[in-house]
């Protein structure tokens, strides 16, 4: 579990590719200070297990699937990568609770700035929109951001100076794409829903907008 808060900018030293999977070095300092074989990274918000390290890399495998469906097959070395250790009971929870289980894949449509703030307009997926509310939480890349406005087949976030600078969705444009994992409250929300039997007009009603209106997520 993480909180989507970037610990730093990390740099891909090496990709090793096998058939469907490839092994990744990420050069990195902050991460490794208490790093152990087992532990977990976010990288660009997705959940990697390390398997090697040393003063100024760690290595971690990706699987297939990780491969199929986030944005780690497209990296390169040299590229920069968003890292952030797991969460300890105890720590400040200063973003939003982030799995590392990415949901879909984004594209950047547009960026534009309005004062010191930086909107990015994401186009997502069907499976992604659904769960995303205006001023709910959403990881982009690991990222903990705040929605400002969802469309029919897109969404946009705001951002501040600092977390354009500190992390990798401050270099990208238009037309990159993007790891989003949504807010785990709204799913659990709607499977408790479609297990519970109400009758057909509570139903109707009680929807994620209803649960956003009045407050509930």
């Amino acid at each position: 579990m993480f909180t989507g808060i970037i610990e730093e900018l990390g740099t891909v030293k090496r990709i090793e590719k096998g058939s469907q999977s490839f092994r990744i070095t990420i050069k990195a300092q902050k991460v490794l200070e208490d790093v152990k074989i087992g532990d977990s990274i976010a990288v660009n918000g997705v959940c990697l297990t390390v398997v090697d390290f040393a003063p100024d890399f760690f290595t971690a495998d990706v699987m297939p699937e990780t491969v199929a469906k986030t944005t780690l097959k497209s990296l390169s070395s040299g590229d920069y990568v968003n890292l952030e250790r797991a969460l300890r009971l105890g720590d400040r929870l200063g973003g939003h609770l982030v799995q590392g289980h990415v949901d879909g894949i984004g594209r950047i449509i547009r960026k534009e700035s309005r004062d010191i703030a930086v909107i990015y307009h994401i186009a997502a997926p069907g499976q992604v929109l659904k769960y995303t509310v205006p001023k709910g939480s959403i990881a982009i890349d690991g990222i903990s951001l705040t929605v400002v406005e969802v469309g029919k087949d897109s969404f946009s976030v705001s951002l501040i100076p600092h977390t354009a600078k500190m992390t990798t969705l401050g270099f990208k444009n238009a037309g990159d794409e993007v790891n989003l994992e949504t807010d785990i409250i709204g799913r659990y929300i709607e499977r408790l829903l479609s297990h519970h039997e109400l009758p057909a007009a509570a139903k109707k009603e009680l929807d994620m907008n209803f649960l956003a209106e009045h407050g509930f997520i």
